[in-house]
């Protein structure tokens, strides 16, 4: 159980010895309250972060959010669900530090701004003035839509700490550049010249996992190959006939019977006329076109290693502009689509299509723009990850996954990974590569960590060159910038005050424990990425796994089941919600949609049924507040003590859920069950006459009773649900017991009150209130009338509830052997008509 200790429910709030508060004025719940409890929050500073506090500190590593537009009701959820573990854990006794700033580097917002202004940020990246003015332009696109975000959140109710410093700070970028300089003095980065996948739209090098698949209607093209040595026709297919031009190998499979005559013979690439080798090799698969395969350089990864293995010299044919370039011949100058059908045009004229299959077939684009990418040589700079790959899978075993089915995506990544991470980006928006050339001697030069360099913009940090002693002038700052990924990957590190706050560091990554206290809450799309590069670099900074907890959610889909998409028309704004049912039914929706790792659906009708349940929760409090609650002097009925029972079972399993599981979908849905089926419809139902005692029914200790069990199980009620609806359970708490819910523990079940045997008969109780209602309503009878002349007859096991079905069914009721010829309503009570 996720916590640090705990109180009772009677226990955690100091109160006057039996006070009664004034009853509840407002008839019901009011979305307009949540306004005022907004500003009251503020106002008491609730929510403050205060590293220096005693006790344990938990950082939750809050995704920075790309302001790239509004939230979508999906996105909405997944920020209100981190808030819900928050106050969860809060509540549990956790010093929480939830920060909520924007990650703003990045490629986005650069083609956003595009886009607006009709500008190319590489035209106006050619002098400092225009990328200055460029940079200017990004930052205040972001601002405006960043305020959008915060505002949303903060009428959410979410009670994050926001950091004005995002991913694009001086004080973030700051950061950024020391880990790089660390990992630079550590031999874990180097520069080199090789294929990497290259987005022609963008003009930047990509991560494996920035790229994404297309599926795109296209030909499988069967072309006519001679053999030299025998002149013999082959045919090759191929869905990239523009790169025969790079042609390197020919290969079939080494258990492919057909063509075991072709080995070690060569083949003549049709339209260039020259001679590549046709080798064995177990990548080629006899059942995709002909089983003979063309090897450029290059169609895809599968290329890049074969060449790379038999040591062959690429030749390449695509500029970075997604243009041919002049080795491709008569195709130069042409992007590469229309090279496509231009060069089967001219294999068509002369003869050379044996023919051409209709496909479809996925298509590697950029995660961003879209575009179509493809493999070129870059001079980068890498970081090392492959020889990382057994020890990040030992890290990753040994961080909490909720749910647990989502480890398995990290695992597959990791070894699936078959390159160093390409970190630098030609592109601008983004926190710059600390590093200057010395142009005479090349060396590569890093300065001190410590501050934000500008590499592109201001002097070397050196005289010198401090390996030849060339003067400053000699020294080139580097223009390049880091994979937004780079930056994203320290979240963790920036919240938990890495490199800027020793002591709140060593509480949340202690150096004698293994797994920090760390929580990172994600959905299941980039695990790939986020989740992937922050395991990565935290362990190579600290030798330990990132994060104790790693809480994984399932993506927002529309009504239907969709993902949402402005390409759909099916993007869903939280804002029409929030302003017609107001933040709590929305947050009810949030938790109560799916399980947690699971996809989950807007439904309007879930915000309905929060409403509904808002207004019995009201109304439920509203009636419990016309008693007091009972410092002593008060005798439970045997009812009492097995809803305590009840009580006592669901405070564990909610904890259970809430601390182990990080869920809210089990809390909610088990609360609002308890809450409106057991609670306010059996239970208060069962004790309304006792409670008012109007005509001495009862003992007045016996209505005490009533009066303690009613406060005791709304109390740990409020403090249960407050977690997900903030605002009404501290509406109702703080008129109940004139204090904030937020400010309570969580509540833990008495031991006096645990009984398999009280809950059981629980159960049988309302089993036999189901049964009568029924009963009456087949007779035409309200719940509320006399039904003349029958008797309740209960089992003996139930005898003390007698009383109390009573009052409840307005029936005599007696214990023991019904008449012969009684009606069955349930195993433990009969009804007879009687004289």
């Amino acid at each position: 159980m996720a916590g640090v200790g705990g109180g009772s429910p009677s226990s955690a709030t100091s109160r006057a010895p039996e006070s009664l508060r004034p009853r509840i004025e407002e008839k019901r719940w009011n979305k307009d309250m949540e306004k005022e409890l907004l500003d009251l929050w503020e106002k008491e500073n609730l929510y403050r972060f205060d590293p220096s506090r005693e006790g344990p500190i938990l950082v939750i590593d809050t995704p920075p959010p790309y302001p790239s537009g509004k939230w979508h009701v999906g996105g909405a959820a997944h920020y209100a669900q981190i808030d819900m573990i928050a106050r969860y854990f809060r509540m549990k006794g956790w010093n929480v530090f939830v920060p909520w700033y924007a990650d703003r580097n990045g490629l986005p917002v650069e083609v956003a701004v595009e886009k607006k202004y009709n500008i190319l940020a590489k035209e106006m990246a050619r002098t400092r003035e225009g990328r200055l003015r460029f940079l200017e332009l990004c930052k205040a696109e972001l601002d405006k839509i960043e305020a959008e975000l915060v505002k949303l959140w903060r009428r959410l109710g979410c009670s994050f700490t926001y950091i004005r410093d995002g991913t694009d700070s001086p004080r973030y970028r700051t950061l950024t550049q020391a880990t790089f300089i660390e990992l630079w003095k550590k031999g874990l980065v180097y520069e080199a010249e090789k294929p990497v996948t290259w987005c022609p739209r963008c003009g930047t090098s990509l991560s494996e996992a920035e790229i994404e698949y297309r599926e795109e209607e296209g030909y499988l093209y069967y072309v006519k190959w001679r053999v030299r040595e025998t002149g013999e026709e082959i045919v090759i297919a191929t869905t990239r006939p523009e790169l025969i031009g790079a042609a390197r190998a020919v290969i079939y499979n080494p258990k492919d019977e057909r063509y075991k005559h072709l080995k070690g013979k060569h083949a003549i690439v049709p339209l260039y006329n020259y001679e590549v080798p046709i080798y064995e090799h177990p990548a080629a698969k006899p059942e995709y076109g002909t089983g003979l395969v063309m090897i450029s350089s290059y169609g895809d990864w599968t290329d890049v290693m074969i060449i790379n293995e038999l040591g062959l010299e690429p030749k390449l044919i695509i500029n970075p502009d997604g243009t041919m370039n002049e080795k491709a011949g008569f195709l130069a100058g042409l992007p590469v689509r229309e090279a496509r059908k231009r060069i089967v045009e001219e294999l068509e004229r002369r003869g050379l299509i044996a023919k051409k299959e209709p496909i479809k077939h996925n298509v590697p684009i950029c995660w961003r723009c879209k575009t179509p990418v493809e493999i070129i040589h870059v001079k980068e700079y890498f970081l090392k990850q492959l020889e990382f790959k057994d020890r990040l899978l030992a890290v990753s075993r040994k961080m909490r996954f909720k749910p647990e089915k989502h480890r398995k995506k990290l695992e597959d990544w990791i070894q699936s990974l078959r390159m160093d991470w390409p970190i630098s980006r030609t592109r601008y928006y983004g926190t710059e590569i600390p590093l200057w050339t010395c142009r005479r001697c090349g060396a590569k030069l890093v300065p001190e960590p410590g501050r934000y360099y500008r590499p592109w913009l201001e002097e070397p940090p050196w005289d010198r060159c401090p390996v030849c002693g060339a003067p400053r002038e000699e020294l080139k700052g580097e223009e390049r910038v880091f994979d937004t990924w780079f930056d994203s990957s320290i979240s963790v590190l920036y919240a938990s005050g890495y490199m800027y706050n020793d002591e709140m560091f060593r509480r949340v990554f202690p150096p004698d424990e293994e797994l920090p206290y760390t929580l990172r809450p994600q959905g299941y799309d980039i695990i790939r990425t986020w989740l992937y590069f922050t395991v990565l670099r935290v362990y190579q900074l600290l030798g330990k796994p990132a994060f104790r907890w790693v809480r994984v959610t399932g993506m927002g889909l529309d009504e239907k089941g969709r993902a949402m998409h402005k390409s759909l028309g099916n993007v869903i704004d939280p804002e029409p919600y929030l302003d017609l049912y107001g933040a709590e039914p929305f947050r009810f929706w949030a938790a109560a949609a799916a399980k947690l790792g699971d996809d989950y659906k807007f439904s309007e009708q879930v915000l309905r049924t929060g409403k509904l349940f808002l207004t019995k929760l009201w109304n439920i409090a509203r009636f419990i507040s016309s008693f007091p609650r009972p410092a002593g002097g008060y005798r439970l009925r045997r009812i009492d003590r097995a809803l305590l029972a009840e009580l006592a079972v669901l405070i564990e399993e909610v904890d259970q859920a809430y601390g182990e599981e990080l869920d809210v979908h089990d809390p909610i849905n088990k609360l609002y069950s308890f809450t409106w089926h057991i609670f306010a419809a059996h239970y208060i139902e069962l004790v309304k006459t006792r409670a008012y005692n109007r005509e001495g029914e009862y003992t007045p200790e016996e209505q005490r009773g009533a009066w303690y069990t009613l406060h005791t199980v709304l109390d740990a009620l409020l403090r249960m649900l407050a977690p997900i609806l903030p605002f009404i359970t501290d509406a109702l708490y703080r008129r109940l017991y004139g204090d904030s819910v937020h400010k309570q523990r969580f509540p833990e079940a008495s031991p006096e009150w645990r009984s398999e045997e009280l809950r059981k008969e629980l159960h049988e109780v309302m089993e036999i209130n189901a049964a009568v209602w029924s009963w009456k309503k087949k007779l035409g009878l309200k719940l509320s009338e006399s039904p003349p002349g029958y008797k309740l007859y209960l089992d003996p096991s139930l005898a003390d509830y007698a009383v109390d079905l009573q009052y409840l069914h307005h029936m005599p009721v007696a214990v023991g052997e019904p008449p012969a010829g009684a009606e069955k309503l349930t195993d433990k009570a009969y009804i007879a008509r009687v004289e």
